[in-house]
């Protein structure tokens, strides 16, 4: 028997039951779809994220407050006021630095007639724009001197903006509050939710506080990020009177580090949530074999009919072989694209990148395919260890 022929009678054969076809299906389909869209949504995730922290600067290092982890003496006894204007200044004199800025975040309240929305307040130098990706649609960006007076006035992100005013409205010159205190709106920034105020403005008017949360530091390459970073670290240990980096009350990163670290671990979720979801298709293919067990037993007439005209061992193995590929192939190929289209319409609610590897796909079909091949095996041998005699015989 050639194999088109096989081919024909196992497709002839699923149209004959084609509800329990469209059934058995069923758990390779929706363990197709899982995976794709567990792994798609991670990729776009890790990107997005990814994105964010490159959109800080290949090139910045950010010293953070409180103890570094790193050393085995991570326990505790730090606290975060260790940043102050004194390292600043001693990280400005490092070579390979452009800039160093102190850093001061807090969430307040913000309002304006009535309308009020909470808000991720940052205390930045006028340096600040310069160095980040921030696009002023309205007005400019704080000054040295409004830093140095000490300055109510605010920068809002273009989200806030349509929170508290609607969106598109012309808003330089109002006055908002901020923790019941009026400041003078200078400019909005595009894409953004957060709020920008005088760093002095936010530690002395509305924290009281004379600590940084964070110091950037500008480094003149993003290829010496590296080694700056070692000098930072030393710099800082000397200013702090610290002796061992595992006693440091501060931590030293980079955005490649957050990068590699934040990717290591998405890709962990990604891979153990793919596992779980890969379990349907165990379950999708325990199902293959159950079905095709059942078609052996109800065919078993027919089998003996086709080995009395001639047909060998090798003829049914492989008739029923196809039959469980080609629903399982058309189950992962139903998959695929229930998978894809999910994603699609996933990351347009969670403004993720639509992310669909090539690989993810063709992995997706070998597995299918697999599949069938595993499970259809047992019912495909079965059928063939038929005795043509007995077969006929049965009722």
């Amino acid at each position: 028997m050639e194999i088109v022929e096989l081919f024909y009678l196992a497709v002839e054969a699923l149209k004959t039951n084609l509800v329990r076809t469209i059934l058995t299906m069923l758990g390779v389909i929706i363990g197709i779809a899982s995976v794709i869209i567990i792994v798609s949504l991670g990729e776009g995730a890790t990107q997005s994220i990814v994105s964010e922290i490159s959109s800080f600067g290949a090139n910045i290092l950010t010293v953070q407050a409180g103890r570094n982890f790193r050393g085995p003496g991570g326990g505790g006894g730090s606290t975060v006021d260790s940043l102050t204007s004194k390292d600043v200044e001693a990280l400005k004199k490092l070579p390979n630095v452009v800039e160093a800025m102190g850093l001061v975040s807090t969430n307040k309240q913000i309002s304006y007639q009535g309308q009020a929305t909470q808000s991720s307040i940052n205390g930045v130098e006028a340096a600040y724009s310069t160095h980040h990706d921030l696009t002023l649609v309205q007005g400019s960006f704080i000054s040295e001197s409004q830093v140095a007076t000490r300055s109510k006035v605010v920068v809002l992100g273009d989200e806030v903006v349509t929170d508290l005013f609607g969106e598109g409205s012309e808003v330089v010159g109002e006055s908002v509050r901020i923790d019941g205190k009026s400041f003078r709106v200078i400019g909005v920034v595009q894409d953004s939710s957060d709020v920008y105020v005088p760093i002095e403005t936010v530690q002395k008017v509305l924290l009281t506080q004379n600590y940084y949360n964070s110091i950037e530091v500008i480094v003149s390459e993003s290829q010496l990020v590296e080694s700056t970073s070692t000098e930072v670290e030393n710099a800082l240990l000397i200013q702090h009177d610290i002796n061992l980096v595992a006693d440091a009350d501060f931590s030293v990163r980079s955005s490649q580090e957050m990068i590699s670290s934040i990717s290591s671990v998405t890709g962990t979720l990604t891979a153990m949530l793919s596992g779980i979801a890969a379990i349907s298709l165990v379950v999708g293919g325990i199902g293959i074999m159950n079905i095709m067990l059942v078609t052996v037993t109800e065919r078993t007439r027919e089998i003996g009919l086709l080995k009395a005209i001639g047909a060998k061992r090798v003829h049914i193995l492989t008739q029923f072989l196809i039959e469980a590929i080609v629903v399982t192939l058309i189950g992962g190929i139903i998959g695929i694209t229930l998978g894809i289209t999910v994603t699609f319409v996933a990351t347009q609610f969670l403004s993720i990148p639509f992310v669909v590897s090539a690989t993810s796909i063709f992995l997706a079909l070998f597995v299918s395919i697999g599949v069938g091949v595993i499970f259809g095996w047992y019912p495909a041998k079965k059928a063939a260890q038929l005795q043509p005699i007995d077969a006929l015989r049965y009722e």
